[in-house]
């Protein structure tokens, strides 16, 4: 892992900064727009997003694990690309009236429509980022989305500012695409071919087949709540709803996306050289809940807090959710890299597997508790989510020979160092009064506790930072 360091700098620096925008936008938007306007626009995106994975069709993770990549396989990508994006494009705008219909809301048909047009520009990008990835060019990476992200960020706010109200959120994506869709251009790989070929696009459909089965049942399943809240709650429910998962992305957003982008490519060349990815892979878990469990410590105890900072009193029902999904959000970080280690070293059917075993669980579950509110629904994610991870430790222990107690033991600091950061915020509720001084206090106190249970514990993740640390010296000295 230490070889990766200046890749994961680069991937958090951009990561954070996105993160930043999103929770700048959310704070805003959410006080220009009403939870029905949110509710539409996040029906469409996860609408979008079940289709997204039918138009990458896994042209990314191919690009980054073949062995071997010269242009003509990069021609068969490309082809794929345009062969899956412009005709899901045409379906999507035909399909809107029909959602719209179905969900007895006119608004979602705009939105689908404005959206599918990110599906016929997003494939003169497709072989670019990937590329990227292989050859772990973060900065460049880093250049392209911070384009979108505050490209979206702007013309959201101006927009919903202006009074466009749900229509700007969806006019903000194309925008982004657009802003992304240039700098991506000026950045990509002179190698890169322009033209798309037929031949040899059947092997990259082949692996895609795989990788694009599991990944669409994963995305189906994740889509789910939003999708069943909107035909029997309503579209305020969804806004709700989304709210609470918009405080949980937060460490998607800063930790899992930004150490994803490194840690595939990472296990993929050891895997293609002979090495070990599986102690890549444990290390990977142990520094991933050192980042999540006292995260998702600090999120369930200061959950209405933090939701009237970022959302104001009118969002308050969100909080008891974020309380529940906390468990979900947590037991997911201990497995999040697993999808990686497994489509890395050649496991994509048993990441397909584990797919098609979890989600139909999660829907079902899902499905019943709909009728009894969003709480049943939320505590329905939790009961999903813990299959699922039975079933992953399964997987990695049979395909990667890292049976389930080393996959389990190598979170258990991560354990105690969430039991002893956790004072804090749990001080600061029965002390202190309600506000912002409160929330700060607790902020404070548990990123002490943090830094020091490093030390105390002897956690993995402090040799990692200490090397940071160092490097960081050097490079500055004073």
């Amino acid at each position: 892992m230490n070889g990766t360091c200046g890749a994961l700098a680069f991937s958090f620096v951009e990561k954070y900064a996105l993160v930043l925008l999103a929770l700048a936008g959310a704070m805003i938007l959410s006080r220009l727009l009403t939870p029905d306007e949110i509710g539409v626009v996040s029906v469409g995106a996860v609408l979008l997003g079940i289709v997204q994975v039918l138009r990458d069709f896994g042209v990314g993770q191919y690009v980054i694990q073949a062995r071997r990549l010269d242009r003509r396989r990069l021609r068969a990508v490309l082809g794929v690309s345009f062969l899956f994006a412009w005709p899901l494009a045409a379906l999507v705008a035909a399909l809107s009236w029909p959602l719209a219909r179905f969900y007895a809301e006119p608004r979602l048909a705009p939105v689908l429509q404005l959206l599918a047009v990110n599906f016929v520009l997003i494939p003169f990008t497709a072989i670019t980022l990937p590329v990227l990835r292989r050859q772990l060019r973060l900065g460049a990476i880093c250049a392209i989305n911070l384009a979108h992200g505050v490209c979206n960020f702007l013309v959201a706010v101006a927009l919903a500012w202006s009074g466009f109200g749900f229509l700007s959120l969806a006019l903000a994506s194309v925008a982004a695409t657009v802003a992304a869709l240039c700098v991506s251009l000026a950045l990509r790989p002179r190698e890169l071919p322009w033209l798309p070929a037929r031949a040899g696009m059947g092997r990259v459909i082949s692996f895609g087949a795989y990788a694009t089965g599991g990944t669409l049942i994963d995305e189906a399943g994740v889509a789910a709540p939003d999708l069943i809240i909107g035909k029997v709650i309503g579209m305020g429910g969804v806004g709700v709803f989304s709210k609470a998962v918009g405080v949980l992305s937060v460490f998607h957003q800063a930790i899992t996306s930004a150490v994803s982008p490194v840690v595939f490519p990472l296990y993929a060349a050891q895997a293609r050289d002979g090495g070990d990815a599986s102690a890549a892979y444990l290390r990977t878990v142990s520094y991933m809940t050192a980042f999540a469990w006292p995260f998702y410590a600090f999120v369930a105890l200061m959950a209405l807090p933090l939701v009237r900072l970022l959302y104001g009193n009118q969002w308050d029902a969100a909080a008891p959710l974020v309380r529940i999904m906390c468990l979900s959000s947590a037991l997911y970080s201990l497995s999040s890299m697993a999808r990686y280690l497994l489509v890395a070293t050649g496991g994509v059917k048993a990441q397909a597997r584990i797919d098609a075993l979890a989600v139909p669980v999660r829907i079902a579950l899902l499905l019943a508790a709909a009728p009894f509110g969003l709480a049943a629904l939320a505590w329905a994610v939790v009961a999903g989510t813990v299959v699922r991870a039975a079933l992953i430790l399964r997987s990695v222990a049979r395909h990667n020979r890292i049976g389930c107690w080393r996959q389990a033991r190598a979170g258990s600091g991560s354990a105690a160092l969430a039991a002893l950061t956790s004072a804090a915020p749990a001080c600061a509720l029965l002390a202190l009064p309600a506000g912002a001084g409160q929330l700060a206090a607790a902020a404070a106190g548990s990123l002490l506790l943090w830094l020091a249970g490093l030390a105390l514990l002897g956690h993995p993740l402090r040799a990692e930072l200490t090397l940071a640390r160092r490097k960081l010296a050097a490079a500055f000295p004073h």
